[in-house]
């Protein structure tokens, strides 16, 4: 399952770089293709880094639960929407969609540990 998703994951890759080449070619350095590529790296880098630290901080005994499928979901939705945005309102409000659900995302964890849980 996981090959399949790394492996449709990078061939989406190739063909928005093949796009964002076209493009640049045809003098349009800002087109879709050059966002699409921009949000799939965004969302990929931030799934490899949360597994690096959630891996690390679950066997340095930081977290009780670490499961990164979620994030997957979230992840897929996320980039729809900051692409979605970034191709209506710009960079920085795509920007700042990323950071929100990367955040939010940031919240899910902690509550799954038991960070906001009364004392006992």
């Amino acid at each position: 399952m996981t090959r399949w998703l790394l492996a449709a994951v990078g061939a989406l890759l190739l063909l928005g770089a093949a796009g964002v080449l076209v493009s640049r070619w045809l003098g349009r350095p800002g087109s879709r293709a050059a966002i699409l590529v921009s949000v799939i790296a965004h969302w990929l880098g931030a799934w490899v880094l949360w597994s690096f630290a959630g891996g690390l901080a679950l066997r340095a005994g930081l977290l009780t639960a670490w499961d990164a499928t979620p994030f997957a979901l979230l992840a897929l939705a996320g980039g729809a929407w900051q692409y979605r945005v970034e191709v209506r309102a710009g960079r920085e409000r795509g920007l700042t969609v990323f950071v929100g659900l990367q955040l939010l995302w940031l919240l899910v964890v902690l509550v799954r540990n038991g960070l906001f849980a009364p004392p006992r």
